[in-house]
């Protein structure tokens, strides 16, 4: 592996700042029976008139058994895209560093790197939707920051090979930011165990996907101690709310309720894909290990109207880079599913 240096890598202003202290990170015990009269809080109980623990350690409590990953290697945030902001404004130079994205992906990458002045270098993935190592090696320069990828990868569905992964993290100097927000519907393991044989590694997921709580806003990232450190430093103080952390926590602890959910989720999958494999405007259907199904259809646009006319919304993906003619299919429930189905055959028959 190349030297991997992470104050190589932080932004200078980072280095020499110093953090926000709440009034919950000055006391911590919050189970003692004492009178809070420190953060000029409402005094008046009301279940939510106290400000949150800003280091969510219940919540990561959990997490850390159901992962096996140390509590103080993991930070929390307000969705994914929070936590991934924070790497922009932790490791990247406004107007300076740049970092590479591979479409077709997820489009915040790019935005966030827009918000923070931060050049982005696309290299897309090759038809086989997998990463260009050479392609994406002749992008890197001195100021290249941060590599983004999405596995399995939205839109496409397909999760990449470890050896394009342990390429890029034995050979780039800056940081690997792997996104496993559909991890859980994948046969493949999550790249969690190798996070401290890759100090370069920084992981994210959500309880958005398989654990069916997008409404909660709460994003997960994991990486080395020092990474963290860092994170911690800049993130607002109470940056999930009392609500998210106790709903997070019921469902957490209720670990039976989402593997039943996300087997479910992956044999309403494979009855959606025998469909598609059988509907003549269907032209190709791609492997996916996540809970949505990209296919290429005779006419994106027209198909995706003749959805909606049916009362049934997909996404168009027909923009996307690679993606001509493509959609994007959620696994619904199987009633939800049993209506696709229907409308695939009917479209089908008059097409």
């Amino acid at each position: 592996m190349k030297t991997f240096n992470i104050q190589n890598l932080i932004r200078e202003n980072i280095k020499s700042m110093k953090p926000y202290s709440s009034a919950r990170d000055e006391f911590k015990d919050f189970d003692q029976n004492i009178i809070f009269l420190d953060a000029n809080e409402n005094p008046n109980e009301n279940g939510i008139n106290r400000y949150p623990d800003p280091q969510q350690k219940s919540v990561k409590l959990a997490l850390s058994e159901i992962k096996r990953v140390p509590e103080n290697q993991i930070l929390l945030g307000n969705g994914s895209d929070e936590v991934l902001d924070l790497l922009f404004r932790a490791f990247c130079e406004p107007n300076k560093d740049n970092v590479i994205t591979l479409p077709p992906t997820y489009g915040m990458y790019g935005v966030l790197a827009n918000l923070n002045a931060i050049e982005n270098r696309e290299v897309l993935l090759n038809s086989e939707f997998e990463p260009q190592m050479d392609k994406i090696f002749a992008r890197v320069d001195q100021n290249t920051k941060m590599i983004f990828l999405c596995s399995p990868n939205n839109p496409t569905g397909n999760s990449f090979s470890d050896e394009s992964i342990v390429t890029l993290l034995k050979n780039f100097k800056g940081i690997v930011v792997l996104d496993e927000a559909y991890i859980d519907f994948s046969e493949k393991e999550s790249w969690l165990q190798e996070i401290n044989d890759y100090p370069n590694l920084v992981i994210t997921q959500t309880l958005s996907k398989a654990y069916g709580m997008a409404g909660i806003r709460l994003g997960i990232l994991y990486a080395s101690l020092e990474i963290i450190t860092v994170l911690n430093k800049i993130k607002p103080p109470y940056n999930v709310n009392v609500l998210t952390q106790s709903k997070a926590l019921q469902y957490l602890e209720n670990q039976e309720i989402v593997k039943q959910q996300i087997a479910e989720i992956k044999n309403q999958r494979n009855l959606v894909y025998k469909q598609l494999l059988n509907t003549n405007f269907v032209k190709e259907i791609y492997k996916t290990d996540a809970n949505f199904i990209l296919c290429k259809v005779d006419d994106a646009n027209k198909r995706y109207n003749q959805f909606l006319e049916k009362g049934i919304v997909i996404r168009n993906r027909t923009n996307d880079a690679l993606c001509q003619n493509c959609l994007r299919i959620t696994i619904g429930t199987e009633s939800e599913n049993q209506k696709l189905i229907e409308v695939l055959k009917e479209l089908d028959n008059i097409s």
